[in-house]
């Protein structure tokens, strides 16, 4: 998929992928957005949990260390 989105530096992002996975501590899934360029993820959860203020999370990540549930278009 290529996505053309700038940043402050104006360096258009062409590589992301969309996956789910599943945190185990917390026993949540997550739809994540994953910017290769920066290797970092922007995690949602597919289920907002009572009480919780979180909507979503920009992590570090390196995709090839990590194993996911499905990857999607």
């Amino acid at each position: 998929m290529s996505v053309k989105l700038l940043t402050k530096t104006s360096k258009a992002i062409t590589k992301m992928g969309k996956f789910i996975d599943f945190d185990k501590s917390k026993r949540r899934f997550y739809n994540n957005l994953y910017l290769d360029d920066y290797k970092i993820v922007v995690k949602m959860a597919l289920a907002k949990e009572k009480g919780s203020k979180e909507d979503f999370r920009i992590e570090k990540f390196d995709l090839a260390k990590y194993t996911y549930l499905l990857a999607y278009d």
